[in-house]
């Protein structure tokens, strides 16, 4: 069927039959290649999109890869430098996860630990002793570990303080 302005056309004599069975198939031609042409960028735009995601996929595998690896290596090394606490009688309070913990420790441990030489990390749901190296180390490879270091700082008294020349040890314990 024609449609009302090619009818139109046709009667007034200003196109003939061969010119308008020309632009009626240069029409469909185009229906047809238009499709084709936004199906080839479709699929050539979801290419790259699955790309960039197995590129993202693949660089969070490979870094959950090497937090484990770095965890392994830090519970490895916690694990054969942990300082044995059996026989500690003295209590020795910290802070953990903003809850005040407890654990029982000798006298030359109470001793280091309060001056800052030893260190206090979890392994294994259990409270450790280790040096404060390997504290360090723990830090620097596996940041969101607990590690408890006791901080070593010299307050420097006031000047008109009036003990400042008494001075509080710091293994007094109440």
């Amino acid at each position: 069927m024609v449609n009302s302005l090619q009818a139109q056309l046709l009667k007034a004599g200003l196109v003939d039959e061969k010119k308008l069975k020309q632009a009626q198939r240069a029409k469909k031609k185009a229906a047809k290649t238009e499709p084709a042409q936004d199906t080839g960028k479709a699929i050539a735009q979801a290419r790259t999109e699955k790309a960039e995601r197995d590129r993202q996929l693949n660089q969070q595998r490979q870094e959950e890869a090497a937090r484990k690896e770095r965890e392994a290596q830090v519970k490895q090394m916690v694990e054969n430098s942990k300082l044995d606490r059996s026989g500690g009688e003295t209590p020795y309070q910290f802070v953990s996860k903003n809850k005040i913990k407890k654990i029982h420790v000798t006298k030359e441990q109470f001793d280091l630990l309060s001056r800052g030489r030893l260190g206090i990390t979890r392994l294994s749901g259990n409270f450790v002793l280790i040096p404060l190296e390997i504290a360090e180390k723990v830090r620097e490879r596996a940041p969101h570990w607990p590690v408890y270091v006791a901080e070593a700082k010299a307050d420097a008294p006031a000047e008109d303080d009036p003990y400042a020349a008494f001075q509080v040890p710091d293994d007094l314990m109440w």
